[in-house]
Parts: C-alpha cells; structure tokens; sequence
C-alpha cells in the first residue's frame, strides 16, 4: 500500500509543479522517480518514447507508463489520477476567478516571470532525453570528451539531427517524422544491428 501512496505523492507533486505542459515535467518525473530508486534514466527516456507514440496528453501518458512499469496496473491508475488532480483543482479554481483578475498587473507579472521558467523545463527535459540517448550518458556531471568520442550513438545523432531540421526548417508533421524514424529505427538497429 505504502508504495501506491509513494506513487501518487510524486505524481501529484508533478502534476502541481509541472508548469507548461508535459516535456517541462521531465525534469521532475526524472528527479523523482530516479530519486526514489522507482526507475533508471534510460527507463525514463522510454517513458517519452512510449508516451510521444501513443495518443493522448503526455503527462497522463507518462503518469500511466511509469505506474505500470513501477507498480503494476492500480499504479497506473494512482499515477494518472494524481498527475491530474492537481491540474483539475486548479483550473476549476482558474476558470472562476481568473478573468477578474487577468488585468491586475501582478497577475500580469507572475505570468512574465513564469515564461522563463518555462523554457527552462523543456531545455532541461530536451537534455534529460538527448544524453542517454545520444551519448550513452546519465547525467551533465559524465559529459566530457572522451564520453562523446566513446559514448555517441552516432545513428541516433543523425536521426534526431535529421528530425529536428525536418520539423523546425521544413515545417514537416511530426507526426509523419515519427513514423519515418520508427521504420528507420527498425531498419537501422533491428535489421542492420547497428
């Protein structure tokens, strides 16, 4: 029992703090579901894959794959309710009293201040992605030369290198980009073995 309370206590926490959207929640689900010896950061970086692949909001997908994987089917259902709960009181409470207030200037300047911190958590979330990933590493602490000489998954570069030109550059779906890199991804390390 104590392990479900454990469980929805950190997906509460992430569905309070996880201001901006699902990629700013990485940081957080990475900091406590490692901290908590719940996960790895290569299971973590499953989790936004599985997550980015299946239909549906990344938090409540993400909140459903790692209570699953941690503790069965119940803790998915803990973990998605949790991560939810806290958006739910809020935006109840939001859609009240909001609109009164959305011209009072220290609304206006918390809403200045939260912007930054936004872009902040998906810096972060792209980096706690990107190392093992990328460059077989779990933390900024093991970036040094010699890791990214050794360590570099090279095709994985290429493809994320490729994917990102295609949706920033060429204005590609994503949708169409995940397709291409899962068959590629198929090809390049189930056929080939790479």
């Amino acid at each position: 029992m104590s392990e479900y309370l454990i469980l929805g206590w950190i997906f509460f926490k992430i569905g309070l703090f996880s201001i901006g959207g699902g990629y700013a929640m990485l940081p957080l689900i990475n900091s406590e579901l490692v901290g908590y010896g719940l996960m790895t950061h290569l299971e973590v970086a499953d989790i936004v894959a599985v997550s980015q692949m299946t239909p549906g909001t990344f938090a409540i997908n993400a909140a459903t794959f790692a209570g699953v994987k941690t503790t069965g089917l119940f803790g998915g259902i803990v973990a998605t309710v949790a991560v939810v709960l806290p958006s739910l009181i809020i935006t109840t409470l939001l859609a009240k009293y909001f609109f009164k207030f959305e011209d009072n200037i220290i609304v206006k300047r918390a809403m200045w201040g939260l912007r930054p911190v936004v872009t902040g958590l998906i810096a972060s979330a792209a980096a706690i992605m990107a190392l093992p990933a990328l460059l077989g590493i779990k933390s900024v602490s093991e970036l040094h030369f010699a890791s990214l000489l050794s360590g570099t998954d090279v095709p994985s570069v290429i493809i994320a290198a490729i994917s990102a030109v295609a949706i920033i550059k060429y204005k590609r779906s994503p949708i169409l980009i995940i397709l291409i890199a899962g068959i590629v991804g198929v090809l390049l390390f189930g056929v080939l073995g790479l």
